[in-house]
């Protein structure tokens, strides 16, 4: 796909963006060519796009965001185009009350490649959206949330009195929160997801598994069990944030892509290839939680079997309702 393409599904599709309307377009030092492509798509639509650029190795914490909550507050649509995500930083649900629609794309790939150039960006965004809305009531009404794989993975999870949310890129109504990650995401209460997990998707920002890594969840904390390579990967990147609360669940999610695959070029098409689930770490309370951390990473796992307390709505990667 081309660059100029994604850059027209985003605008065009998933927010209609206005001539009348501020759009901030929020990245960092590593994507002057999506900068770019945003100011040639502006100048050809006649709409007002403010391009801000950020230093990569501040976005992650989040204070460099909280820093521009009044200038957030004034847009009509912010786009969150940096390596990593942002969604979930308090100033982004401040704007968002503020009548502001948030768009959440970190564009970090590990191949070179742009996100936007990317085919998974084209997904029918009605077919995410009529598959997510058949599991979403019912999980929304679950007090709990059980996932089982073949491979050995049985967890259990607490939503009680927390919502359910629906992301499938779109954008279109004042307040409106979404990602270019097309999923069903909860977040999980903090303290109460419990059971194995055997991790065979992806490691998030760094990339696919290579050899399962099994991980246990104890009153919502993770600890992981193997000793391989991607296991010593996995503990050497959380230890990298220096905060506890980056070893707790934040949250449940279903990918709702069917365009997307596993590949490990890009967290956001890993956690939304429809046909797996993620786990959520670290930071969630703009997602409807209460955990503030130095960060939010996600980590993906394929062909699950999910419960919304005893209805089954997943089977074997396969939505039956």
């Amino acid at each position: 796909m081309l660059l100029d393409t994604g850059i027209s599904i985003i605008m065009n599709r998933w927010l209609e963006a206005g001539q009348d309307e501020l759009v901030l377009f929020i990245t960092d030092e590593h994507h002057e060519r999506e900068a770019a492509a945003v100011e040639k798509w502006a100048r050809s639509s006649d709409s007002v796009v403010r391009v801000i650029v950020l230093n990569s190795s501040d976005v992650q914490e989040g204070s460099v965001i909280e820093e521009m909550e009044e200038l957030l507050k004034r847009a009509n649509v912010i786009i969150g185009a940096t390596d990593n995500s942002f969604i979930t930083s308090p100033s982004v649900e401040k704007a968002t009350k503020a009548g502001a629609r948030f768009l959440s794309i970190p564009l970090s790939c590990n191949d070179g490649s742009s996100l936007l150039e990317n085919d998974f960006i084209a997904m029918d965004t009605r077919w995410a959206y009529r598959i997510g809305k058949r599991m979403q009531p019912v999980v929304k009404n679950a007090s709990f949330i059980r996932v089982t794989t073949e491979k050995g993975t049985d967890l259990l999870f607490d939503k009680r009195e927390r919502k359910c949310g629906l992301y499938n890129g779109m954008a279109t109504r004042p307040g409106q929160t979404t990602s270019a990650s097309f999923e069903i995401f909860v977040p999980v209460v903090e303290t109460g997801t419990e059971g194995k997990l055997i991790l065979d998707g992806s490691l998030g920002y760094i990339g696919t598994v290579s050899e399962p890594v099994e991980i246990v969840f104890h009153e919502g904390k993770l600890e992981i069990i193997s000793d391989n390579h991607d296991s010593l990967r996995l503990r050497d990147y959380i230890g990298s944030f220096e905060d506890p609360k980056m070893w707790m669940t934040g949250e449940f999610g279903i990918g709702l892509n069917a365009l997307s695959k596993c590949r490990g070029v890009s967290y956001i098409e890993d956690e939304s290839t429809y046909g797996t689930f993620h786990i959520g770490m670290g930071r969630n309370i703009s997602l409807g939680g209460a955990q503030m951390a130095k960060g939010h990473f996600d980590i993906v796992t394929h062909s699950p079997t999910i419960y919304a307390d005893d209805t089954l709505i997943m089977k074997d990667g396969q939505c039956v309702l």
